[in-house]
C-alpha cells in the first residue's frame, strides 16, 4: 500500500453543473458532461480519450487521439486515431481524422478530412503546414518569382472604407 506507485489510469470528470474556462491538457480519460470554453489537448499517439456526453459542450479544438462526441462540439476535432461520431453529436467545425465512425443523426458543420498515418495535422495546425509550404513554393521558383509569390500569399489590411491599395 505505501510506498507503491499505481500506474492505473485515471479518468477526470467534468460534471453537468461545471463550466471550465481555459485550455485542458489531459492523460488517460477526459468525460465532459459540462461545458468546456478553451482547447483541449492531449499527447498524440497515446491512447487517451475524450468523450463529450449528450449533455457535454466543447467550445474550442479538441487535439486528442481517441475521440468520442454524443455532444455539441464548436471548433475542430484532430485525432490521428479514432473519432466515433454518436446519435447526438453536432459538430461545428472541421474533423481530421485517421479512422471515424458516424452513427445516423450525427452532424457534422464542416469538412471530414482523412490524415495518413504519417500525416503531420494532429501535431501542426492547418495554417502552419499552409505557410511552410508557401515558404518551399518560394525556395523553389528561385529568387525572381519571389515577391509576386509573397505577395498574393499575404493578404494587406483593410484601410477606413473597406478599400484596399
Amino acid at each position: 500500500m505505501f510506498g507503491k506507485k499505481t500506474t492505473d489510469a485515471g479518468i477526470t470528470l467534468i460534471a453537468e453543473n461545471c463550466e471550465m474556462v481555459g485550455d485542458l491538457h489531459f492523460k488517460d480519460q477526459l468525460l465532459i458532461n459540462g461545458c468546456v470554453k478553451g482547447n483541449i489537448y492531449a499527447e498524440p499517439g497515446s491512447k487517451a480519450q475524450v468523450t463529450v456526453s449528450e449533455k457535454g459542450t466543447v467550445r474550442g479544438d479538441i487535439n486528442v487521439p481517441n475521440v468520442v462526441v454524443n455532444g455539441k462540439v464548436f471548433g475542430d476535432i484532430r485525432s490521428d486515431k479514432h473519432v466515433e461520431l454518436s446519435a447526438n453529436a453536432q459538430i461545428k467545425g472541421n474533423v481530421y481524422y485517421s479512422l471515424v465512425e458516424m452513427v445516423e443523426g450525427s452532424r457534422i458543420d464542416g469538412s471530414l478530412v482523412h490524415l495518413d498515418p504519417e500525416d503531420t495535422a494532429v501535431k501542426k495546425p492547418i495554417a502552419e503546414q499552409n505557410s511552410a509550404s508557401t515558404v518551399q513554393a518560394v525556395q523553389q521558383r528561385g529568387t525572381s518569382d519571389k515577391s509576386s509569390t509573397i505577395t498574393t500569399a499575404i493578404s494587406a489590411p483593410p484601410i477606413a472604407g473597406g478599400v484596399r491599395t
